[in-house]
């Protein structure tokens, strides 16, 4: 049976709900642990005692104390050794660091894993390929592996009673080169929205939204109490923030409700949404590929349909 080591992602002092669904994947391969490192560590740690894992490694030191993966990597490698496979969730903050750990450990590296199967012991990974298009599976030789898990494919874990005992792991040492890596600040959109990654609603706007992007989604959003995302054509027109693009190059959603407006569904958006468990799309063109996905569809001018939208929910609230 594997040993999973499990690498939380800490925002602002607490466990984000994304590191729950490498949580999710490590209780499939066997015994796991979870790692926590960064500011804050040893109060979040209370968050994932009742996870069923074998131990909470606990990391809080003060040269770790902002998210330079140059300082957090060799810390991280450090606390893997004796573990099988160490799995991150496939955030930005994974996909940072997991591939330094990786090189470390002189691991190999599944990326974006959307399934796991163990058979006789050796564990094959799901992995998405050409946008999504297709799936293959592939298996990692070296004696560590290293997996970073696609939130949109692993359900949240749920607590299963008990708790976990807490244990206190040393940093690494400073090394020379992360000694000469500077911590500037970091610049974080500010908003009240639940986040994209973690909402149970998103309502994502097209390019055909021009400038009324803001004023035709924050109404309908508004009522449904969900995240908003946007298409990189969206984006790149500057309609919107790039840290709202979903799709291939941007996030990947998986909520239990995704509105797609004014959105024609490339392929390179399509591989970001389209496992929500129920899409909504609203576009004029009736050959829009979004359609092929969507479970409901209708065919209109976004700048009627929406308002009329609106005031139906208004009139059932």
């Amino acid at each position: 049976m594997s040993q999973t080591l499990v690498i939380a992602e800490l925002a602002e002092g607490k466990v984000r709900k994304s590191t729950l669904s490498a949580v999710a994947f490590a209780k499939q391969v066997g015994a796991f642990s979870v790692l926590l490192v960064g500011p804050g560590a040893k109060a979040a740690a209370a968050e994932l005692t009742g996870f069923g894992a074998a131990k909470v490694l606990v990391c809080e030191d003060g040269a770790l104390a902002h998210p330079l993966a140059e300082r957090l990597a060799p810390t991280i490698a450090q606390a893997a050794k004796g573990f099988d496979v160490v799995a991150f969730t496939a955030s930005s903050f994974g996909k940072d660091i997991a591939p330094r750990v990786a090189a470390r450990l002189g691991a190999g590296y599944a990326s974006d894993i959307a399934a796991v199967k163990a058979d006789g012991g050796k564990l094959s990974y799901k992995r998405p390929m050409f946008a999504g298009n297709a799936y293959g599976w592939c298996s990692v030789t070296t004696p560590v592996q290293v997996v970073s898990v696609r939130q949109s494919e692993f359900a949240a874990a749920e607590p299963s009673g008990g708790a976990s005992p807490v244990e206190a792991v040393a940093a690494a040492p400073v090394e020379e080169a992360a000694a000469r890596v500077e911590f500037v600040r970091i610049e974080a959109a500010k908003s009240e929205r639940p986040d994209l990654g973690e909402a149970r609603v998103v309502i994502s706007g097209g390019r055909a939204l021009k400038e009324k992007f803001s004023e035709v989604l924050e109404p309908l959003a508004n009522l449904l109490g969900a995240a908003i995302g946007a298409s990189r054509a969206a984006c790149d027109a500057g309609y919107a923030p790039p840290e709202l693009q979903v799709g291939q190059t941007g996030r990947v959603v998986a909520p239990q409700l995704y509105v797609a407006i004014g959105i024609s569904g490339a392929i390179q958006h399509l591989a970001g949404m389209k496992g929500s468990k129920v899409i909504v799309a609203i576009n004029k063109d009736p050959d829009a590929p979004i359609f092929q996905v969507a479970d409901y569809g209708l065919v209109a001018d976004l700048f009627t349909a929406v308002p009329e939208l609106i005031g139906e929910l208004k009139k059932s609230q």
